[in-house]
């Protein structure tokens, strides 16, 4: 069966969120199934800034763009167990940041992923590889299934291709002016509320939706949630109309990347069975934000994150007095919306002692994150799958997490009585209610026990991406046959 994949991030080579991370494993552990898979993404700066070794497959090619034939070439990585190929096109993709600036997204989006999405199918046709399944990742590569639709529909090369959709988070929908369909290459008539119409814009996201074969979220629980109003993002009614078709399949992780026993970013490695290093990343941890090292009998809470309102960290901000009269020590890495960095900021100001914070982008970081804390913290709004707490799970460190997608689906409440559960959850979105489930953690960790138990409970958890592979590959078959 060949599989292409089309992202706009995918790990190693580009990477702002879990899409990436998605992306650059899955198709790791499809392959073991002996399927045939080609992955697509943008040739970006920051992927020629890696100095991978690639070559060029497709130098120049032609495609008719606004009226005019513009030029792209594809550049091939082929060492690793799926090969990755680059749409070139530098004066797209040859940025600073793959989406936009701190000050906003880049105002061609809606060019730059309708070119990344159309060249992709026109350097399939080139590479004559006819795709079983056509499986596209979020907005930014969904209008190649209206591309797929209405502009090769009568392509032979196409006749068998059956598609899956990816939603990762319904949130990013990619809205742009009607005026867009005729930049791209696609029919005006498709600006009605059947089609791509979406309150007044053109929504990149709903193509996915209604061209596919079949449809996918990252998690069960979300899958179900995006067909309410509360997180359908208006979106809602037609997932319900398609729900026939909807999947919800949990991520998985790669545990060759996160693991303590092997981890190279970490003071010291340590298994379930021998805990000790925990305590020497701890103190490695403390040391990174310059807090106290007397101290570390004090539990210490960790978050990796977006600073975003949908990750929660507004109720971090509101939640932050009280949670310091707890005792604890907190760290928080992340970049994200300027009004959260700046709260945060001023709090780390206040609590200097107690409050570690790194507004940045740091790999090396959040593996000590994980491996040095005690509690890992993950308020979200919502959340479609999650990774984070399945990375903190393997590395004995606590979530505490709102019940909500995937974190919901990875997490089961902790029960002393009969020792089960790997972390805490709490439902209501309010600091109240985050600042009650993590006063209970705490309770626990003061009981080394029940903390010990807790600990090889949530190292126990398996997230790895072999179960999440079989049920993609069992979805293949069956959207394949249709």
């Amino acid at each position: 069966m060949r599989i292409a994949f089309l992202s706009s991030e995918v790990v190693p080579f580009a990477k702002t969120g879990g899409l990436a991370d998605v992306t650059g494993s899955l198709p790791k552990f499809l392959a073991k199934f002996g399927l045939e898979l080609k992955v697509f993404m943008p040739f970006y700066r920051e992927v020629k800034r890696k100095n991978i070794a690639l070559n060029m497959i497709i130098e120049n090619q032609e495609l008719g763009w606004q009226g005019r034939k513009e030029r792209f070439s594809i550049w091939e990585e082929g060492q690793g167990l799926f090969p990755a190929y680059f749409i070139e096109k530098d004066n797209y993709y040859d940025r600073d940041c793959l989406y936009g600036t701190p000050a906003g997204d880049y105002a061609d989006n809606g060019e730059r992923f309708a070119f990344f999405s159309r060249a992709s199918l026109e350097a399939l046709k080139k590479m004559e590889f006819t795709p079983d399944i056509l499986h596209c990742h979020d907005w930014q590569s969904a209008i190649s299934l209206a591309y797929l639709k209405f502009h090769f529909g009568q392509d032979s090369l196409f006749k068998r291709t059956r598609s899956l959709f990816t939603i990762h988070n319904l949130a990013y929908q990619g809205l742009f002016d009607k005026e867009i369909l005729a930049k791209i290459g696609l029919p005006d008539y498709l600006y009605n509320m059947e089609d791509l119409e979406f309150y007044g814009k053109v929504n990149y996201l709903k193509a996915g939706i209604l061209y596919s074969t079949a449809i996918s979220t990252v998690s069960p629980r979300y899958s179900q949630e995006i067909q309410t109003p509360e997180f359908g993002c208006g979106l809602d009614g037609l997932l319900k109309k398609r729900s026939h078709a909807l999947h919800g399949i949990l991520n998985g992780v790669d545990y060759s990347d996160w693991d303590p026993l092997t981890d190279r970013f970490i003071a010291k490695n340590y298994s379930p069975s021998d805990l000790g290093g925990k305590k020497e990343c701890k103190a490695d941890l403390l040391e990174s934000f310059k807090l106290p090292l007397s101290s570390q009998d004090i539990p210490v809470v960790g978050m990796v994150s977006r600073l975003a309102g949908q990750k929660g960290l507004d109720l971090v901000c509101k939640a932050l007095k009280d949670i310091f009269k707890m005792d604890i020590y907190l760290t928080i890495l992340g970049t994200g919306e300027e009004k959260i960095q700046n709260a945060l900021l001023a709090m780390q100001k206040k609590y200097p002692s107690s409050f570690g914070l790194k507004i940045a982008f740091d790999e090396s970081l959040a593996h000590k994150i994980n491996a040095g804390s005690d509690v890992f913290l993950i308020p979200s709004r919502y959340e479609p799958c999650g990774l984070t707490q399945m990375y903190s799970l393997k590395y004995g460190t606590i979530p505490v997490a709102r019940a909500t997608g995937g974190l919901d689906n990875s997490i089961q409440e902790f029960e002393p009585e009969g020792n089960t559960g790997n972390g805490f959850k709490f439902e209501d979105y309010s600091p109240r209610a985050l600042l009650a489930s993590l006063a209970k953690c705490v309770s626990f960790y003061n009981r080394r026990d029940k903390w010990e138990i807790l600990i090889k409970n949530a190292m126990s958890s398996d997230f790895s991406w072999e179960k999440s592979a079989q049920e993609y590959f069992t979805l293949y078959k069956r959207i394949s046959a249709e």
